[in-house]
């Protein structure tokens, strides 16, 4: 993709892209993308999280704009918080029921724990020992069930399938993950302890094409940013890609451009320099 300004559309990641470990969305992050929408330019959360979760970091930056979850599985225009909390759904693309009960067994078979995400809905087992933090990220968006099985008994479709393990296991299960799934779902990295899958097709990158398609920008006009192989789409999809400092080398060695590390506020560095004109790129 050759790019082309002026930037006219940024698709943001949420973790090791704008907050680091501790979850702070900084005040230098805040201020450059406040200041590029003044200038006109459309901003979105593109992440691998739930769409709500999404929304909680797109209103602390202010953002009004469709809110992209699950790898591009679902898109909502952003609720209000209040009277439409969860904003119009505007599509979703999930993972059927069988595929997603191959994947479980599988998973497990590798030593890795599955759960489903289902619209805004973490689908945990009762028995699971992380069941209490998961409760304290998601809130109210969680429901504990006998077994994932039985949950998904009567189902036809579930949104994504997520197995965590603890580094470098989600890692080295990827390869025989793709090859084992390829075709009937699509497997990715979103965070050194998170092995996810989604339905074929479905990625950041066909998410940022139908999301900048829907703006009326071309792609070269886009700028996005990520820092991990759920990311590497959308980086290579957008004419200014750009991966952070803190990205593994397979993800910054397809990115037109790499920015400082998320503790350096990398992001908003990069959209000071391409976007603001405020000095030189990273």
């Amino acid at each position: 993709m050759i790019p082309d300004l002026p930037i006219r559309l940024i698709a943001l990641d949420i973790d090791g892209t704008i907050v680091g470990d501790d979850l702070v969305l900084h005040e230098r992050t805040v201020r450059a993308v406040t200041e590029a929408r003044r200038r006109g330019v459309r901003v979105s959360i593109v992440t691998g999280r739930m769409a709500t979760s999404g929304m909680e970091f797109a209103r602390k930056l202010g953002l009004t704009e469709t809110v992209v979850g699950y790898q591009g599985a679902i898109a909502r225009e952003m609720g209000d918080g209040r009277v439409e909390p969860l904003g119009r759904l505007l599509r979703h693309r999930p993972l059927d029921a069988a595929t997603a009960m191959e994947i479980v067994t599988w998973t497990r078979s590798v030593g890795l724990v599955p759960h489903f995400n289902h619209l805004e809905t973490l689908i945990l087992p009762a028995d699971d020992p992380r069941a209490d933090d998961y409760s304290r990220f998601v809130g109210g968006r969680l429901t504990l069930v006998p077994s994932l099985e039985e949950w998904l008994a009567d189902r036809r479709t579930v949104t994504k399938v997520i197995a965590v393990g603890r580094r470098p296991a989600p890692d080295e299960a990827y390869p025989e993950a793709a090859a084992t799934f390829a075709g009937r779902a699509e497997a990715t990295i979103s965070h050194p302890e998170f092995l996810e899958f989604v339905a074929p097709g479905v990625s950041k990158g066909e998410a940022l094409r139908w999301l900048a398609r829907r703006e009326g920008v071309p792609m070269a006009q886009v700028m996005a940013v990520g820092d991990q192989l759920n990311d590497v789409d959308m980086i290579v999809a957008a004419g200014h890609g750009v991966a952070m400092g803190n990205a593994p080398e397979a993800v910054r060695s397809v990115a037109r451009y790499v920015a400082p590390d998320v503790d350096e506020q990398g992001a908003a560095r990069m959209i000071e320099a391409l976007v603001l004109g405020e000095g030189g790129p990273a």
